[in-house]
């Protein structure tokens, strides 16, 4: 790649899909809201925030009084008025959208977080100590919503990080275009600031055991995600150009510009892998496509990542299964495919994609990411002696999990094949278990 085009990669790659917003508009597009009484937009959002609200005090110009009440309700307000489906959620709820002209609520949610963030204001103070003493195991977006509040509560907070920055997929998994990496160490930031401790690079069950803490802190919540892409399983998988979807993300959200040649391939259709995609193309591909064994209304990627896609350029093909991947002197260099066809539910509710005989094709590609899915950390779940279903753990409707003391939350605690889990869910739950920690822990000052 030649330095021009390096520069222009490098250029496409930090430029936001997020239009800015002036304050005539912001305060403009705050006056249409009719604030409605039984508020719908708050209902939709899986952390209730009070969209009436939040619009009303940007109308009358108290940006900061906005943002503390989004970020109230939701720790990672910040990201979520990025990377939310907000076109689903409160937009796809507000009573102006069967005019076709919703509140631009996501726009505005961002400008008033980017607008305190900018300016450095602190919204929330730590609670009285309470000298109780709290693990969290992840700092994703559902652990550093719990020890948010767990801090707000007046908890000594301490988070259990493996990776060597915090923030989870928010800081590493989202592509820089749709969510910069400054953002998510900002809400980080906000954590650390009411008095929470976060260890980075330590791997629980490695670096330290799981009996250490349980003897150490008298709650823990484990909110350490999933692991890596799953291997296709199939021949040529080892071949230089074949990447973990998350991995590849992470490198361009560090600064690097994976080498990708002319054309693409990326296995699977959530919003991982639309983000893969539209990562690729703006890294110089000439030809990026989306290959999935399932149809277009079996894909997990929202309907506006999928729109986003094929507006960068992106191509899709439907009812194909890698069986091969194709290399010459230890490149890739191509993807042989089998044509599916839709049987009976699955598991997952969906209908089970099985091969067709002899409809062997075969796409030439210079890269392939694969991006189905994740991995369960079944290993660090056992550790902990905990009931699972496959690595999923299980938890009541307070995030308690079958040890007295451990709690979870997030994608750890997502179930197989219900779609993608979003980040306001993750933050949601994070909120749930740090209020069943408290009372926990209250419970127990009391004997």
């Amino acid at each position: 790649m030649s330095d021009s085009t390096t520069a222009w990669a490098g250029n496409r790659l930090q430029e936001s899909i997020h239009r800015p917003l002036s304050e005539w508009e912001v305060v403009h597009e705050a006056h249409r809201c009719l604030y409605c009484y039984d508020a719908p937009c708050t209902k939709a959002c899986p952390t209730h925030i009070d969209v009436p609200s939040f619009i009303q005090k940007i109308s009358t110009g108290n940006f900061a009084g906005s943002a503390r009440v989004i970020m109230e309700a939701n720790p990672m307000g910040a990201s979520c008025a990025r990377v939310c489906p907000t076109e689903e959620l409160c937009e796809g709820a507000c009573v102006l959208d069967r005019e076709g002209v919703p509140i631009r609520i996501g726009d505005l949610q961002r400008y008033v977080t980017d607008w305190i963030r900018d300016r450095g204001i602190d919204l929330f103070d730590r609670g009285m100590p309470t000298g109780r003493r709290v693990a969290v195991i992840g700092a994703g977006p559902a652990g550093l919503s719990a020890a948010r509040e767990l801090a707000r509560f007046g908890h000594e907070v301490t988070i259990y990080e493996a990776k060597p920055r915090a923030g989870g997929l928010n800081t590493h998994g989202i592509v820089p275009f749709r969510l910069p990496p400054g953002v998510a160490l900002w809400e980080v930031e906000q954590v650390e600031r009411l008095g929470v401790v976060i260890h980075t690079g330590v791997r629980v069950g490695v670096d330290l055991s799981v009996e250490e803490i349980l003897h150490k802190y008298e709650a823990v919540i484990l909110a350490f995600g999933m692991g890596g892409v799953p291997r296709l399983g199939v021949s040529g998988e080892e071949s230089d150009g074949v990447w973990d979807a998350l991995e590849f993300i992470e490198r361009v959200k560090e600064g690097g510009e994976p080498e990708v040649g002319r054309r693409v391939a990326v296995i699977g259709a959530g919003n991982t892998a639309v983000d893969a995609a539209t990562c690729a193309l703006r890294l110089g591909a000439e030809s990026v496509t989306i290959y999935y064994r399932r149809t277009e209304k079996e894909m997990t990627a929202y309907p506006s990542e999928y729109a986003f896609a094929k507006s960068e350029g992106v191509e899709f093909r439907w009812l194909c299964m890698p069986v091969r991947i194709l290399d010459d002197g230890g490149r890739v260099c191509g993807v042989e495919f089998v044509r599916m066809r839709l049987d009976e539910p699955d598991d997952s509710g969906r209908r089970r994609p099985v091969p067709v005989p002899g409809s062997e094709f075969t796409v030439k590609a210079d890269t392939v990411i694969r991006a189905i899915g994740q991995s369960r950390r079944v290993e660090l779940v056992e550790r902990f002696g905990i009931d699972h279903d496959n690595g999923v753990i299980r938890v009541d409707d307070r995030m308690r999990t079958s040890h007295p003391k451990i709690f979870a939350a997030g994608d750890c605690v997502f179930e197989r094949g219900k779609g993608e889990a979003m980040v306001v869910d993750a933050a949601e739950q994070g909120k749930k278990a740090a209020a069943a920690v408290h009372e926990f822990l209250m419970s127990e000052n009391r004997r």
